[in-house]
């Protein structure tokens, strides 16, 4: 069990970084946390809360008149913590959640480790609320939905993100990753490039799926591009930078000046695989990743990426899933979430519109 700090300490020297470490995460004055720990007037609402907040984001125990009985635990299961995209939900999720007074139990899952069904076993010794879950199998359409299907029959109420699977009697909350796809091709050919591949992970995947169909659907529409020329233009891999980097260098053998890939992450390998022959991204060639990662503007080139509304995302997951605890019946249906394209500096002209040269076609 996880050790949580005590604050009722107020003569040691210690609580005086720790009572900066939580204005800090609140931004807020010491002041101002000292206020709310002693219960004081003075203090807003939206202030106190985020105080409280802090507090529970760093571990800290709070002081016994401030505590509020938790109204119960809900799962949050997420694939992994590499990926910088999922610690983003599972932090707006679990601050939605304790602001509405439910307990989160994360769980994220690690290659060899516990899997998606252990963790909802164990959930369930703890008589979880309810569960949410994050492009978990459900986002995988090789894999069984009567896991899911067991759960609402329960009942349990569930919510799932980004992996919308036909069928199962729940909410479902997603990005509109097939309108990524066509805003990133979209996005490239307005800026000259003829030759743009696809890069991203297996196509077992729904995500996966939905990006290729955007794709292939813009470069029908804008280039002409026909079945055989777009086949030569996918390289779909395994997830991460590793991939990013192997798909990209098939792609760039193959003459792409423009690539669309299924996460910042595949991005960033793509520019590896660019640079690994000498390319300069973004004047040889252009990259758009997915997600808008944190930290993701700050990369050598910023990732020009197609950003997912998390927060919205987020929230909107958790309102479903208390709905349902609460008896109200949220629509089962998939709320799609439009995704924000994010111009930075990967993404360039042609060298050839630079030089005034013609355009060529897709297969050119």
């Amino acid at each position: 069990m996880k050790y949580r700090k005590s604050l009722l300490e107020p003569y040691y020297v210690s609580v005086r970084a720790r009572l900066s470490d939580i204005a800090r995460q609140a931004g807020v004055s010491e002041a101002t946390v000292s206020r709310v720990l002693n219960d004081r007037p003075g203090v807003s609402t939206d202030t106190r809360q985020a105080v409280l907040t802090a507090l529970d984001v760093l571990g800290y125990e709070r002081p016994e008149r401030l505590r509020k009985r938790s109204a119960g635990l809900v799962g949050l299961i997420v694939p992994e913590l590499e990926n910088p995209i999922f610690p983003a939900f599972a932090q707006v999720i679990e601050s939605a959640l304790a602001q509405s007074g439910y307990t989160p139990v994360l769980c994220t899952q690690t290659p060899g480790g516990v899997t998606e069904d252990e963790y909802v076993d164990m959930l369930l010794d703890r008589q979880v609320s309810g569960i949410v879950f994050v492009a978990g199998l459900h986002a995988d359409t090789t894999a069984s939905r009567d896991r899911y299907d067991r759960l609402v029959q329960r009942p349990l109420p569930i919510v799932l993100i980004n992996g919308y699977t036909d069928g199962i009697d729940a909410p479902f909350v997603s990005c509109d990753d097939r309108l990524a796809g066509e805003m990133a091709v979209s996005h490239l050919v307005a800026l000259g490039h003829r030759r743009i591949g696809f890069i991203s992970g297996p196509d077992r995947f729904m995500a996966v799926q939905r990006k290729l169909d955007g794709y292939r659907t813009a470069l029908r529409r804008e280039l002409g591009a026909s079945g055989p020329e777009l086949d030569e233009l996918v390289a779909l891999t395994l997830f991460g930078v590793e991939g990013g980097e192997v798909a990209a260098g098939r792609l760039l053998d193959r003459g792409v000046t423009g690539v669309v890939c299924g996460s910042d992450l595949m991005a960033l390998g793509a520019i590896r695989a660019a640079r690994r022959r000498g390319l300069d991204v973004p004047r040889d060639v252009s990259v758009v990743g997915f997600d808008d990662s944190p930290l993701i503007a700050f990369t050598n080139p910023p990732l020009t990426t197609l950003r997912q509304p998390v927060a919205a995302m987020g929230v909107a997951a958790v309102r479903s899933l208390l709905d349902e605890i609460n008896g109200f019946g949220a629509p089962r249906s998939e709320y799609l979430f439009s995704p924000e394209l994010v111009v930075r500096g990967s993404t360039a002209i042609t060298a050839g519109q630079r030089a005034g040269a013609p355009a060529t076609s897709p297969a050119a």
